[in-house]
């Protein structure tokens, strides 16, 4: 254990939000989401929520400020102008762990699976509601 550190970032997990780079994005998805298929690199977090998993990859990864959109979530299929619940706590999350609003987009459920597969690393947690997927950009620690 570091002091400091929360419990749900575990060395690998670490290991991997330190080795992303400036601009690389990180996948947090659902239980529901192909991601032994899709992930270049996988971290598992069989357990958790999609909102815990944030919050302990928002206490140590900066969110990009370079870019309008540093943030995005899975539209729904059926309804892609609403926005689910699950994907919304993770937002206010990270508004509230960056101190600022944050831009988000939306992006359709095919484009997320290929984005995915070009991100830096997947996580994926235990979260069982649908949709409970989205990338956050790494910025600068400055």
């Amino acid at each position: 254990m570091l002091k400091g550190i929360d419990p749900l970032l575990s060395p690998e997990l670490l290991h991997t939000l330190a080795a992303m780079g400036h601009g690389d994005e990180i996948v947090l998805v659902d239980c529901h989401f192909p991601a032994v298929s899709i992930a270049q690199r996988l971290v598992r977090l069989d357990g958790v929520t999609l909102l815990d998993a944030a919050r302990a990859v928002l206490s140590v990864l900066p969110i990009d400020t370079f870019i309008d959109e540093p943030v995005a979530g899975m539209r729904m299929v059926e309804t892609p102008d609403v926005i689910p619940d699950v994907q919304a706590e993770v937002f206010d999350a990270v508004w509230e762990s960056e101190g600022r609003e944050i831009g988000v987009e939306r992006v359709e459920r095919f484009a997320f699976y290929d984005r995915a597969r070009r991100a830096f690393a997947v996580v994926a947690t235990g979260e069982n509601r649908p949709y409970g997927c989205v990338i956050l950009t790494k910025g600068l620690v400055l």
